[in-house]
């Protein structure tokens, strides 16, 4: 394949801090390229620096054997390269057709005309998302497709997927990885980063893999071993699998007094009728698809969403009925609920790590007076940052400047900073490098091992059989099976969540 594309000592550091140092990449024409790192191992600096969302602090990029500039996502459309951000960029004010035209409007608009031209376009695509819903109402996982199918209509030659299929089920990542195929045979180049190993292994033509802003290694995804990958990756071998078989055979912790009870819980028909209880001591794992009200279901309880005002059910947090408008009174009462949406729900973009993680305390009413005490959040901060190995340049950088990984990390110190009783986890290894999932799963353990009720809300099913001591399945708005954690399968689990 011919090289069309080269970026040549690139070079982007912050505060004097080198993020990439004197990275060369380059891509083949019609290929698709996986980018594989831990986080904050530049990966996503780089495609940003290429789509123009960043500027190098030195490096030439060559496309088609000529040098050009990108300084802003302009730029790189106008080159012919978009990207598809793992923080979204939608509108959300405005809707999915709205969203998926914008910056290509006709001068005459009509909005039927726009709809209709919006719901061929996503079935093309096999997306089904509403093209006249409001991106506000939207899920994660539609969030995301509006994003891909946004990419898609600029045309662009060189498309970049920055953590595409995070949110997605598995049947749609399956539309997702059939859609780059059909890219590529459109003369499409893509660039997909992604934590997931079987993911690059699968699907990618070459695999680079970047360690600590530098490029340890770029080859064919044929030549690799997902040992390899790891090795590169980490720069040591990992201890067995994170989802290994053995897994199965560990000790399951046996459930401690009822902590939580729910009861006929309903919310429009989002969550229908919904009973379960969570247990001291225990990892209570809720499994899935995209739509079966588990989320909405925690953010009840937590007091984010309010659930239906007659005939809404009832919930008892150690056996007192409660009932939450607003989250405050949740956390005070020590129901704390990590969230699947970092960007948009999890932390204050422009404030500092420390600053973000002391709110938590603030919150929650664990600070020792009314003023902000510098000494207080410093040492809160440097507590937690060591505890969930949280990179930056210090504890005084702004969230927004971290990787998604290390945004999420603040997430969970800020959660775990407000001393739960009851702690939630919506998909807590999302975006998250291989090394990173253990540092996280090994926090979830303990929380349980202490004594704490925890909750898992995830769709990869191999963590849910990792984690949980009891595996509960949602669908249609309420809880239909539950099963023994040592005795269930993946495919049982499944079979409950579609049937």
């Amino acid at each position: 394949m011919a090289v069309i594309l080269q970026m040549k000592s690139i070079t982007k550091e912050y505060k004097g801090v080198p993020v990439l140092k004197n990275v060369d990449f380059d891509l083949e024409e019609k290929e698709i390229h996986a980018l594989l790192g831990e986080n904050g191992a530049g990966k996503s600096t780089l495609t940003k620096i290429l789509a123009g969302a960043v500027t190098p602090t030195k490096g030439e990029i060559v496309l088609d054997g000529k040098p050009i500039k990108i300084n802003h996502p302009t730029d790189g459309i106008a080159h012919g390269i978009a990207m598809v951000f793992q923080e979204t960029s939608l509108v959300p004010s405005l809707t999915v057709a709205q969203n998926l035209f914008l910056g290509k409007e006709k001068f005459y608009n009509r909005l039927r005309t726009i709809y209709i031209a919006a719901q061929q376009f996503l079935q093309s695509l096999n997306f089904s998302v509403s093209p006249s819903v409001t991106v506000a109402r939207l899920g994660a996982a539609q969030k995301q497709m509006v994003e891909i199918a946004r990419a898609v209509y600029y045309n662009a030659r060189i498309i970049i997927f920055d953590e595409p299929t995070a949110p997605l089920t598995p049947e749609e990542k399956h539309h997702f990885f059939a859609l780059l195929k059909r890219l590529r045979k459109a003369d499409v180049t893509t660039i997909f980063i992604t934590h997931v190993l079987e993911e690059a292994l699968q699907s990618a033509d070459r695999i680079t893999v970047l360690r600590d802003g530098e490029i340890v290694v770029t080859d064919a995804a044929s030549n690799f071993t997902r040992d390899r990958i790891v090795q590169a990756m980490v720069g040591r071998p990992l201890g067995g699998e994170l989802y290994d078989a053995s897994s199965k055979g560990r000790k399951r912790r046996k459930a401690g007094r009822m902590v939580l009870s729910v009861q006929n819980l309903s919310m429009q028909n989002i969550v229908r009728n919904n009973s379960f209880s969570v247990f001291a001591g225990q990892i209570t794992g809720i499994f899935g698809l995209v739509g079966s009200g588990r989320t909405e279901t925690a953010k009840i309880i937590a007091g984010v969403v309010k659930r239906d005002l007659v005939h809404g059910g009832e919930v008892k947090l150690e056996g007192r009925s409660i009932r939450y408008r607003v989250p405050s009174p949740a956390v005070k009462d020590g129901i704390i609920y990590v969230t699947e949406d970092r960007k948009i729900e999890g932390f204050f973009e422009t404030m500092s790590i420390a600053q973000n993680i002391y709110i938590g305390a603030i919150t929650a009413g664990l600070t020792k007076s009314f003023i902000v005490n510098m000494s207080e959040m410093r040492k809160l901060a440097e507590r937690w940052t060591e505890t969930l190995n949280i990179k930056a340049t210090d504890n005084n950088a702004r969230v927004i400047e971290l990787s998604g990984g290390n945004q999420q990390k603040v997430v969970i110190a800020k959660a775990l900073a407000q001393r739960p009783k009851l702690i939630i986890f919506d998909e807590p290894t999302r975006g998250v490098d291989v090394g990173a999932i253990a540092e996280i799963h090994q926090i979830i353990n303990k929380l349980a091992d202490d004594g704490l009720p925890v909750v898992v809300i995830s769709s990869y099913l191999p963590e849910i059989l990792h984690l949980s001591d009891r595996i509960l399945v949602s669908r249609q708005g309420r809880i239909v099976e539950e099963f023994n954690a040592a005795e269930a399968t993946e495919t049982k689990i499944m079979y409950a969540a579609v049937h």
